[in-house]
């Protein structure tokens, strides 16, 4: 992957359409279906080049790169909760690429279901259960453990369930994107209002 700021920016705004996500399912049982697919399917694309070919174009992060722009700017719109859930996730990367058994399963089991699941059919339940498996015996077996808040009728459905999980591991996917392309926790801290306007400019012409 070419290292940019720009592309560290998409990735950092597929994180966030991740974690988004996550947090609307555990709070209201539903999330926006059309900014969900982007997320499961970069999953699925293991063989990439291009980083906005991973999520299907730049009008897929569209909802992702407004709540990135958001999360960059003024401390008072910053939304702790989302914040938390990606500084958790960037944690729990580190701690992946570092297992060999764990990090072979993931992408094994990921190259299995993109080789017989359909572009249309990512957001079935069956598929969404597989990638959730994959969370369940990897990812959520690390600590620290992703603490999802919500409703707990919400997080009890099991359907609920593994759309988070399976949300959760494609926003791991958006975090070993976002070091693919030159990313570092340190350049968040230092480059936020850099990150802010380039997040703006691509907003700009959708």
């Amino acid at each position: 992957m070419i290292k940019t700021q720009t592309n560290q920016v998409i990735a950092l705004a597929g994180l966030t359409q991740c974690v988004h996500a996550v947090q609307q399912i555990a709070k209201r049982g539903h999330t926006d279906e059309e900014a969900m697919l982007p997320c499961i399917a970069s999953l699925l694309k293991v063989d990439a080049d291009d980083v906005l070919d991973i999520y299907g174009g730049l009008p897929a992060l569209k909802q992702g790169l407004q709540l990135l722009e958001k999360q960059m700017g003024n401390p008072n719109q910053v939304d702790p909760e989302l914040s938390r859930y990606s500084a958790t996730l960037w944690f729990l990367e580190r701690k992946l690429m570092k297992s060999r058994d764990k990090m072979a399963l993931i992408t094994n089991g990921v190259r299995n279901i993109a080789e017989r699941v359909a572009a249309t059919d990512l957001l079935q339940d069956e598929v969404l259960a597989e990638l959730a498996e994959l969370y369940q015996k990897t990812i959520s077996e690390m600590r620290p453990r992703v603490v999802v808040m919500g409703e707990e009728r919400h997080l009890r459905n099991t359907a609920n369930a593994n759309r988070i999980r399976a949300l959760l591991l494609a926003g791991i996917r958006s975090v070993v994107l976002w070091r693919q392309c030159g990313g570092s926790r340190w350049k968040i801290l230092l480059s936020r209002s850099s990150f802010q306007r380039t997040a703006r400019w691509l907003l700009k012409d959708l």
